[in-house]
């Protein structure tokens, strides 16, 4: 389990600095991805379902919101 903690942290860092020279278009359609997937998952494990269909249900969706909210910023 330590493992996959310093795996999930390097990998958040590693993302973290990749958007530094993104569009807030991109950053939105990015960080909405991965809020989406992040609930999409937790509330198919809670509902009992399968939490890889609903990551990617919720990645989508959080990506569409995020990739429009973006745009409506749009710097």
């Amino acid at each position: 389990m330590e493992k996959t903690g310093w795996v999930l942290a390097l990998a958040l860092a590693l993302a973290a600095t990749g958007c530094t020279n993104m569009t807030a278009r991109e950053q939105g359609t990015v960080s909405g991805a991965a809020i989406g997937a992040a609930a999409g998952a937790g509330i198919a494990a809670i509902s009992g379902g399968s939490g890889w269909t609903g990551a990617a249900i919720g990645g989508v969706i959080g990506g569409t919101v995020g990739n429009i909210k973006g745009k409506q910023q749009g710097y």
